[in-house]
């Protein structure tokens, strides 16, 4: 069987990730019963334990892990530090009076619970008083979730708002004043305009074709830096920062150009052109587009029938979330770029196996592993590799933002 693990942001009301929701899945034909569910939960802490460093994976951030009735009284939360874990559980769980007791023992041990798809049954209002959030499916938006919403408050807990697919959802979940959200539309969007049109037509797209092909030439490369001011300043600054640790300052382009390498300037670009003082969402979408551009690059290899070279792959999954940056329609940022008509196809309409290629990587992002397996076996992608590639582009990215973080901290301070 193949375990399937993915995280998702949960952001609070400030746009920032607070905590990332561990969804997993054993096996895309599996039933959904207790023993499969045990046994896909048990298998994926197993794996997000041994096989992975599972602080690196969260970025430091909090975990929710949902919970069966078995697993918690097998001590399983127990993997966890406190303050590192939620407990999440559901119906099962509040319905079994075995596991309500564990789940008090739990609160009392430090842990945080989180109860999922809450409603005000007499069932649930027993246990109300050692939750700390309820979770409310905004799936669905009816008026009921305001009387949820208003009594959750008034019980003095959290909110988070899930399954927060739509801009109508969000806006409702806002004016109900939700404490946190989750969901895929929420994980796009930005904090405030980008407008970037002037940029995306001189240098700065010049300069992400130039570094991601496949012999970068540094010579054009230091043209094209060279070109913009801001982009100069920028990089000179970089490497003269505490990060980089140089006796003797840099003072031109081509020597920066030498200390930081092509593959770390490809992420340092991108970074600085879109960097916010903000941070929140506008700093976890750039991560995705870093995320998604390594694992198109990484699963592009066991996929021969896509006609992408590995760089092209990379700006496949990187340039996604392009539009929503300068939220502009992604079809004119694209139409702006010398970039192949398969890439632009295949991120405006989903359509060539290079669609496929894209649609395996959100619907994996997004715990929907009937889609992401059904484009992997149309391009003959095995199974086997999706996750353990998955987890590989994560750590990487964590380790490269954890780099660009630090030299931007150094020279904000």
């Amino acid at each position: 069987m193949d375990t399937y693990i993915v995280r998702q942001p949960i952001l609070d009301s400030q746009r920032k990730v607070a905590a990332y929701e561990i969804l997993y899945k054993e096996d895309v034909t599996s039933l959904y019963t207790e023993r499969t569910t045990n046994f896909g939960v048990a298998t994926a802490i197993e794996q997000f334990l041994t096989n992975m460093d599972g602080d690196r994976f969260l970025d430091g951030k909090t975990a929710f892990f949902t919970f069966t009735p078995s697993l918690l009284m097998k001590n399983i939360p127990k993997m966890f530090p406190p303050e590192k874990m939620v407990i999440q559980i559901d119906d099962n769980t509040i319905i079994h009076p075995v596991a309500q007791k564990i789940v008090y023992r739990f609160k009392k041990q430090g842990y945080r619970i989180a109860v999922q798809g809450f409603t005000f049954a007499p069932r649930y209002l027993g246990i109300l008083d050692v939750v700390d959030m309820i979770k409310v499916d905004f799936k669905a938006q009816d008026a009921s979730l305001e009387n949820v919403v208003r009594v959750a408050h008034s019980f003095n807990k959290q909110v988070a708002a899930y399954n927060i697919n739509s801009a109508a959802a969000l806006e409702q979940a806002q004016a109900l004043g939700c404490d946190y959200y989750q969901g895929s539309y929420v994980a796009e969007q930005k904090t405030h305009k980008v407008h970037r049109t002037d940029h995306l037509q001189s240098n700065f797209f010049q300069l992400m074709l130039a570094v991601t092909a496949d012999e970068p030439d540094t010579d054009e490369i230091a043209a094209i830096i060279s070109r913009d001011v801001t982009l100069s300043f920028s990089l000179i600054k970089l490497v003269n920062s505490a990060y980089f640790a140089r006796r003797n300052r840099v003072k031109s382009v081509q020597q920066a150009l030498v200390i930081l390498g092509i593959g770390q300037l490809k992420q340092w670009i991108y970074l600085l052109s879109f960097k916010q003082d903000n941070g929140g969402v506008q700093d976890e979408l750039i991560k995705i587009s870093f995320q998604r551009g390594k694992f198109c690059e990484a699963l592009v290899k066991f996929a021969p029938s896509v006609n992408l070279s590995p760089s092209e792959a990379y700006m496949l999954g990187m340039f996604s979330t392009l539009g929503t940056l300068m939220e502009v329609p992604l079809e004119q940022a694209l139409g702006e770029l010398p970039i192949s008509d398969e890439i632009k196809l295949a991120l405006t309409t989903g359509e060539g196996a290079a669609g496929h290629l894209f649609n395996v990587v959100t619907c994996y992002e997004n715990a929907d592993w009937a889609g992401m397996n059904q484009s992997a076996e149309t391009l003959g992608i095995p199974s086997d590799v999706i996750a353990r590639t998955y987890f590989e582009c994560i750590e990487a990215v964590n380790e490269i933002w954890k780099g660009l973080q630090e030299p931007f901290a150094e020279q904000g301070g």
